[in-house]
């Protein structure tokens, strides 16, 4: 009986290709790596770095009875923002603050209108974040005239000692109605509405001391009227003098 050839076992040659491909393979992901990192865009960054320390409270004030306030904006879709919660907050406390004054004005000059019995000679609305004084030109100017009827002079003075106190720029608009003036003193209603808009200006000043650069005084005739001049309500309605305060500058 033969006996079996044993063949010598074939000795593989390219065993190095597995360990080769290996380090490709790792060289490659390492070349990936460094192109994504040398790309960097730093307005990303900035913005990442900013909500990491909001969002770690890195910097913020409160105490045991109150909810931290933190100064950093949130995350929302990717992007930082600012907090809505800090800027809600002072703009709920400046409305109540307007809202305070109205009703202020509102009950002292209630003393001085109690004779009165027109409910126009003084309107005082709040809008969001601005405060507006509305003066009837009926009852605080003769017809076609721009000086201020001495008898009115108490009830303004009691308007602008809370307007002055304030410390906040003051605008005084003029408005009249589309009546063409009866006499020749003033041309058209835009001199008329600026030069009733600048007696009041020049009085706050001068009787109540106001810095003049928080003064301001413009004249818009009849191009802003509040009801159509059609009907004698109407036109009451848009003669009128304006006194504005913005709390929020910027927001119009």
């Amino acid at each position: 009986m033969a006996k079996k050839q044993h063949h010598e076992e074939h000795e593989n040659h390219e065993r190095w290709l597995v360990s080769y491909a290996d380090f490709i393979t790792l060289l490659f992901a390492f070349f990936v790596v460094m192109y994504s990192i040398s790309r960097v865009d730093n307005k990303r960054m900035a913005v990442v770095v900013q909500s990491i320390k909001f969002a770690l409270h890195f910097k913020g004030t409160g105490g045991i009875t109150e909810m931290p306030l933190f100064e950093g904006p949130p995350v929302d879709g990717g992007k930082c923002k600012n907090s809505r919660g800090a800027e809600e907050r002072p703009k709920t406390k400046v409305r109540e603050a307007v809202e305070r004054l109205r009703k202020k004005m509102e009950k002292k000059l209630r003393h001085y209108l109690q004779n009165r019995p027109e409910p126009q000679v003084v309107q005082i609305e709040t809008e969001r974040d601005r405060l507006t004084v509305r003066l009837s030109a009926s009852h605080f100017f003769d017809p076609s005239q721009a000086a201020i009827r001495p008898e009115m002079i108490p009830v303004l003075d009691v308007i602008a000692d809370e307007l002055v106190s304030l410390g906040m720029p003051l605008r005084i608009e003029g408005h009249t109605d589309e009546t063409r003036l009866a006499n020749g003193k003033f041309r058209d209603n835009w001199e008329l509405s600026a030069s009733r808009a600048a007696a009041v200006a020049s009085y706050v000043q001068r009787a109540h001391r106001m810095e003049g650069k928080l003064l301001s005084a413009a004249g818009f005739g009849s191009t802003r009227p509040l009801a159509p001049n059609t009907t004698p309500a109407g036109r009451e309605a848009n003669r009128r003098v304006e006194m504005l305060v913005q709390f929020s500058p910027g927001e119009d």
